[in-house]
């Protein structure tokens, strides 16, 4: 069956649809990444985008029930250039369209994803509109163009209550914005015993819980978008450790007094160099995010830049000079991706395991 993508510039691809029929409106934006479509159809941190994938073949290593970063995946829509129907791989379970079908996701195969990408990469993201070819294509561009971007994505991905997952070792709060289950696996394999809390826990609330560390997950959307989340990290800087990844890098950002910008098409793929400013060392990095602290406000707060991106020079890491507090922007739990930053996690173990040594120490003295 054929379908389309309009976008709000008045562009339009003609291709094959597959997954759901439904008609999708969304941020259109693309991923560079050679494998992991399962991960990252599955991330909440694209919610309400309509994402595009570069490589040409999508699909052909199947669906398996171990690679889901959500449960109920939020995206609006997935554009490949063919999708594989026979797939090969023994975790397989089911082909990539009938995941779609089965989560109500549409997809567009068959159309110039490398002519998108270029559209995107000059222009900026756009909003676009997968649809029958029934749409009348100038009703839809102006339906487009006076739709506002929304604003509860974190609202939508968060979970609505609290949930334990047991350990034994550091008691660690995972803030989730819209959390990768990769998050929360890494701190699992070091025995934390983690409690996950909604995106609009208050900074009472969590230190109640009396953790040992607190983990800002990723997440989708602007940050400004989360007024909450900022007030609720300055109620928890100095008191205990903090470790933030892409969204929770962000808000700590602006919640110490930085500021933050949309960027003109992201990051978003799992072959990204980063450089380490305090080692001299590169890291290839997984990263999905459209907005970036700004380098210039970081001048008059107590933030230092830890890492940079060697393709543009965004900031990819900060550290906070007076509190037990670090951030990155991209992805150490990779999934997909590779796991050249994943001592990051230990790192966080390590500061935890430092301050509960000095608390002991001061207490001793006392």
């Amino acid at each position: 069956m054929k379908r389309q993508l309009i976008l709000e510039d008045g562009t339009v691809f003609v291709g094959k649809g597959f997954g759901s029929n439904v008609d999708s409106i969304g941020e259109v934006v693309f991923n560079t990444g050679m494998t992991g479509y399962q991960e990252v159809l599955s991330d909440p941190s694209y919610c309400a985008q309509i994402v595009t994938l570069t490589y040409p073949l999508i699909g052909n290593y199947g669906i398996n029930r171990d690679d889901f970063e959500s449960i109920t995946p939020a995206i609006h829509g997935f554009i490949v250039k063919e999708a594989a129907t026979s797939p090969s791989n023994w975790r397989s379970m089911e082909t990539l369209d009938e995941l779609l079908k089965s989560k109500n996701i549409p997809g567009l195969q068959g159309i110039d994803t490398r002519k998108l990408t270029r559209i995107i990469r000059k222009y900026g993201t756009l909003k676009g509109a997968l649809c029958g070819m029934d749409a009348n294509v100038d009703e839809v561009v102006e339906n487009l163009k006076k739709q506002p971007f929304p604003t509860n994505q974190v609202e939508r991905v968060s979970t609505k209550s609290a949930y334990p997952s047991p350990g034994r070792g550091y008691r660690v709060v995972l803030v989730d914005f819209g959390m990768k289950h990769g998050i929360l696996r890494e701190l699992n394999s070091r025995d934390c015993d983690v409690t996950v809390v909604p995106y609009n826990v208050t900074a009472e609330e969590i230190l109640r819980m009396n953790p040992d560390g607190i983990m800002l997950s990723n997440g989708p959307g602007d940050p400004k978008d989360v007024p909450q989340a900022i007030e609720m990290i300055k109620g928890i800087l100095g008191k205990v450790p903090v470790f933030g990844i892409c969204l929770g890098h962000q808000l700590f950002a602006l919640a110490c007094g930085a500021d933050t910008s949309k960027m003109k098409f992201g990051h978003r793929g799992s072959n990204h160099p980063v450089k380490n400013l305090e080692t001299g060392t590169v890291d290839i990095t997984s990263q999905n995010h459209g907005y970036t602290v700004e380098m210039e406000s970081i001048t008059n707060t107590r933030l230092k830049v830890t890492h940079v991106a060697l393709n543009d020079g965004t900031i990819e890491g900060l550290k906070h000079l007076d509190y037990p507090a670090f951030t990155v922007q991209y992805h150490p739990e990779a999934s997909p991706g590779p796991e050249d930053s994943n001592y990051l996690f230990d790192e966080f173990m390590n500061l935890i395991d430092t301050q509960k040594k000095e608390g002991e120490t001061v207490c001793q003295n006392a």
